[in-house]
């Protein structure tokens, strides 16, 4: 079923919506919330509660690409759960590297303020659009995806050392165009 199918059915209030979003996002879904909480009971959870918030936003909201919209959605849970899982005990899983990581470029008062949240996106495209192909996927595999450096590293056909120092060239780069923009850590 196509996308636009799926977003009408959910307009329409018809549960079908989310059985067809199951269908075809579900697997996705999972591997966003997996990667992040690496529990597959927390993430399916994560998941059925993606189906619950899309359920709620459309209507009013009517998602451009409906993937995009189940990926945010799942990906802000997972790692709400993560936050909430870890609270007490620190480390371990890449949710909490991918983070570390990000803190020397994103200032925490944007990652938290709703209000921040679209400017913040919008800056943070424009860097994406900068970038070349190769390292702008190696850029969402880790920051949006979360995965490890190594798995980067077999998918692109690197070494660690090399998706490792990738990686750092591009947070110092992603710190200089957030600064440019008024956005400093």
């Amino acid at each position: 079923m196509d996308d636009k199918t799926i977003i009408q059915h959910y307009w329409d209030r018809d549960e079908r919506a989310i059985t067809e979003t199951d269908e075809k996002y579900g697997s996705y879904c999972c591997y966003i919330a997996n990667n992040i909480l690496s529990n597959r009971e927390d993430s399916q959870e994560c998941v059925n509660d993606t189906y619950l918030k899309t359920w709620n936003a459309i209507p009013p909201q009517r998602p451009r690409v409906l993937p995009a919209f189940l990926g945010r959605i799942v990906r802000n849970l997972a790692l709400n759960m993560y936050e909430k899982n870890n609270a007490a005990k620190r480390g371990g899983g890449q949710a909490a590297l991918v983070l570390h990581e990000l803190e020397e470029c994103i200032p925490d008062k944007a990652i938290n303020i709703e209000n921040d949240e679209n400017e913040l996106s919008e800056v943070i495209d424009s860097f994406l659009d900068l970038l070349s192909s190769r390292n702008r996927k190696i850029f969402v595999l880790r920051y949006w995806y979360t995965e490890s450096v190594r798995s980067i590293s077999e998918r692109m056909k690197m070494s660690e050392n090399s998706v490792s120092a990738t990686l750092k060239r591009l947070r110092k780069k992603l710190r200089k165009h957030l600064a440019e923009r008024g956005i400093e850590p």
